[in-house]
């Protein structure tokens, strides 16, 4: 194994210290592997073969011809995918390691270099008449890759000539793919001091979810601090990855910032506008009225910004060991369903792990799953650290590892879930744990607390996120006319979070340059609202569920899951008889949240009287 990957780390915090770390050798053996030259030979050499074989031809393909010439795409997608994978995966966990860094970079740039030659496939698939389309999908087996095909030819109207195409692919890695690694990079580095100790992003975040108020005052101005000194850097580095892409959304003639995202997303425009208008007109009943009582909680008249999340001064501050949370959450999707189980369980009983689990120097902050094509197996990454909130993160990142193991059966091209479906596993699998966790209960304190807990991540899924769209929407619009300064990028961010959060929460010049720790902003723009969208759209899911109405309930959604990457949402969600393109499906799924505080009130009220 290469000293650039690491086996199992200690961690303290935990009832276990020996935490697995993922091995990422079901790929390479490390960065000196010989293997990854010849497999970017092979890359590159298939690129060109296919280009040689394909570029010009495409009209005059037959529907058995067609189906041999995707089936190659697919293979070379295949391993395109195999190599950038598992050069982000070594880098991510050790982002202070330069030779790591360097090589991402250098696999990245090759892999953007060797797959130029077939730009030019998109481009003549999206000349062709409906026609021949249709000639060829009357082919049982050429049919096999239609979902791929629609999905090519969405995006007709927006191509570019092929010229055009290659130097917007050519200098996607300094451009766009630049700034983003400038500012993952620059997280990674960053430093916190709190009580003379040193932290990093991921540890300093676990810091404000302390039980001791003054722990989470000293952690939260420290992470203020931090983004007010590196915010002119930051502001820099967003006007251009915001600037990089409205150059090419405008070139390639969408109207608006929003409306390439929702193309990929395979939503109307309208429907996103629904849904942030919907989520907007239930800030005052669901968060407002949440933080009144959390505030009361708290004995304050307002939370501090960094308070949002802080747990109750009289809950049981738990520690879960690894192990611990490990049989929560697979308890809960066993009693979901068995198939469901079996899928999350590999994640854990081969020999390699399939996941990352501790936090450590140079390892990002967040969590997330990483997607591989149905040769391999996806990787989930953590960073635990014994509280509730992280067993409830892994139910999150494992339901995301469960769907990726179902709908990779699609096939790798035709394989695509959008961002609005690929968080409905993850949302759900966190609802089936928070369930199995509340019967579990003791007592009206203990059920108050995982209630008030679950709706705080509901506010932060559902709510706070569509804060972030309306903060991006704006700042998009802007920059259109002009660079944005950080004052004024400073200024809609406290107009945002306020309005979001309501009177109970302060928002003032302390926090106001925490825009910067949103990931989401620089790596993908207009992602955020895909979170809300999967909560409102399980909420809805699972009252469904609850009611008990529809028979194989469980089987009907592992089956849509398996279909996400190629179907479109409301088809998926018709046999279960929701409608998404409703206001009141919208309105439905934020219910759900809106009872929950109602039962909050109630606990409230029996417990501590008036």
């Amino acid at each position: 194994m290469s000293k650039t990957q690491l086996k199992t780390t200690k961690s303290a915090g935990t009832k276990t210290s020996n935490l697995p770390a993922w091995d990422l050798t079901d790929l390479y053996k490390g960065i000196d592997d010989k293997q990854i030259a010849k497999d970017l030979k092979i890359y590159q050499k298939s690129a060109l073969d296919f280009a040689k074989k394909y570029k010009g031809k495409i009209a005059k393909l037959s529907a058995k011809q067609f189906f041999e010439m995707a089936t190659e795409c697919e293979k070379r997608s295949v391993l395109g995918n195999k190599l950038g994978v598992f050069a982000y995966l070594n880098m991510v966990t050790q982002m202070k390691n330069a030779q790591a860094m360097t090589f991402y970079q250098n696999i990245s740039e090759k892999l953007n270099d060797y797959s130029k030659p077939v730009i030019f496939l998109s481009l003549e698939l999206n000349k062709l008449p409906e026609k021949k389309i249709d000639e060829w999908l009357k082919d049982k087996k050429a049919a096999y890759f239609a979902p791929w095909l629609k999905r090519v030819r969405l995006f007709k109207k927006y191509e570019l000539p092929e010229e055009i195409e290659e130097v917007l692919h050519e200098k996607s890695v300094t451009s766009g793919a630049g700034w983003e690694r400038l500012y993952e990079e620059t997280s990674a580095r960053l430093k916190y001091i709190v009580d003379g100790k040193e932290y990093n992003d991921a540890e300093i975040a676990k810091l404000t979810l302390d039980k001791d108020a003054k722990t989470r005052a000293k952690s939260g101005r420290e992470i203020a601090r931090v983004c007010r000194e590196n915010a002119p850097l930051f502001t820099l580095n967003y006007n251009m990855v915001i600037k990089d892409k409205a150059i090419e959304d405008i070139k390639r003639g969408f109207k608006t910032p929003v409306a390439s995202q929702n193309l990929a997303n395979r939503v109307d425009d309208k429907a996103v506008e629904a849904l942030a208008n919907t989520v907007r007109e239930n800030y005052a009943n669901i968060a407002h009225r949440f933080y009144k009582l959390k505030a009361k909680w708290l004995k304050v008249k307002k939370l501090e910004y960094w308070d949002r999340n802080a747990p109750l001064p009289f809950e049981v501050d738990k520690k879960y060991s690894w192990e611990e949370a490990a049989e929560i959450v697979l308890k809960a999707y066993k009693e979901f369903s068995p198939k469901l189980y079996d899928l999350a369980k590999d994640f854990f009983d081969k020999k390699s792990s399939w996941i990352d689990v501790p936090p450590r120097d140079g390892k990002r902050s967040g969590a997330f799953a990483m997607p591989l094509p149905d040769e391999y197996h996806p990787y989930l990454f953590l960073n635990f650290t014994g509280k509730q909130n992280d067993v409830l993160t892994l139910a999150h990142e494992l339901g995301h590892g469960c769907h990726m193991r179902l709908s990779s059966k699609q096939g790798d091209l035709n394989d695509a879930t959008p961002l609005t479906l690929a968080e409905v596993a993850s949302v759900f699998a966190e609802m089936l744990t928070f369930q199995s966790l509340l019967k579990s209960a003791k007592d009206d304190k203990e059920r108050l607390c995982l209630i008030a807990g679950k709706v705080n991540d509901m506010i932060n899924t559902a709510v706070r996120q569509i804060a972030f769209h309306f903060f991006e929407t704006k700042v998009h619009d802007e920059r259109r006319k002009g660079e944005v300064s950080q004052a004024r990028l400073a200024e809609i961010w406290k107009e945002e979070m306020a309005a979001s959060l309501g009177e109970y929460v302060n928002i003032d010049e302390v926090t106001e340059n925490n825009w910067t720790q949103v990931g989401h902003f620089f790596w993908r723009p207009f992602y955020v609202y895909a979170y809300s969208f999967a909560d409102c759209l399980v909420n809805s899911l699972y009252q469904v569920y609850q009611e008990g109405k529809t028979k194989n309930f469980a089987e009907m959604y592992l089956d849509m899951l398996s279909k996400t990457g190629v179907e479109r949402y409301d088809l998926l969600l018709k046999p279960f008889g929701l409608n998404a393109k409703d206001t009141k499906f919208w309105n439905k799924g934020l219910s759900l949240i809106s009872s929950y505080i109602d039962e909050l009130e109630k606990l409230d009220k029996k417990i501590f009287g008036k």
